[in-house]
């Protein structure tokens, strides 16, 4: 996997296993919110209304049978603390709006997971103290996963093992003001 930015501060990353006989994908994940690398608006978090931002993205490979999405904090004292599990996401879908509703399934049949807060869909960043930084990582599948709602991270990456032809990622940060 290697990673690259461009003069907006996106970072692509380019997997190695793409479909047979493909080329390298790259995913490319943007927000109108917030740049790569910037801070995430109070909007977006606990000091806030706490609504999901939106995001987009931009080269999903032809063939793609599905897209999920891991939003997780590394810098939590007790590791990776997750915000935000979605999955079963159609391939034809190139954005999600702001302020998801953090139901179990959407329309158009993407499915959320459980977050380290303890609920479905999205929890925005609420860090303890200091920056925290935040990835909202797409991935490409090539199968559709038929999950259930309400997967954890764990048991979403075992069922990704495999099967990932492509991501990208988007990265913000957040201090709290309080």
């Amino acid at each position: 996997m290697t990673r690259r930015g461009d003069a907006c501060g996106v970072i692509a990353m380019r997997v190695r296993h793409g479909f047979a006989g493909d080329p390298m994908e790259t995913i490319i994940v943007t927000s109108s919110a917030f740049r790569n690398g910037g801070t995430i608006p109070a909007r977006f978090t606990c000091d806030g209304p706490d609504v999901s931002p939106p995001l987009s993205w931009t080269g999903v490979p032809a063939g793609a049978k599905g897209l999920a999405l891991i939003c997780d904090d590394p810098d939590t004292p007790a590791g990776d603390w997750v915000h935000w599990v979605m999955y079963d996401i159609p391939p034809s879908t190139t954005a999600l709006a702001e302020n998801q509703p953090t139901t179990q399934t959407l329309p158009g049949g993407a499915k959320q997971g459980v977050n380290d807060f303890r609920k479905i869909g999205y929890g925005g960043p609420c860090p303890p103290g200091g920056t925290h930084r935040y990835f909202f990582t797409i991935y490409t599948l090539d199968i559709a996963l038929n999950l259930e709602p309400g997967k954890t991270k764990a048991e979403l990456l075992r069922a990704l093992q495999g099967h990932i032809v492509a991501q990208g990622q988007l990265m913000g940060a957040y201090t709290r003001t309080r």
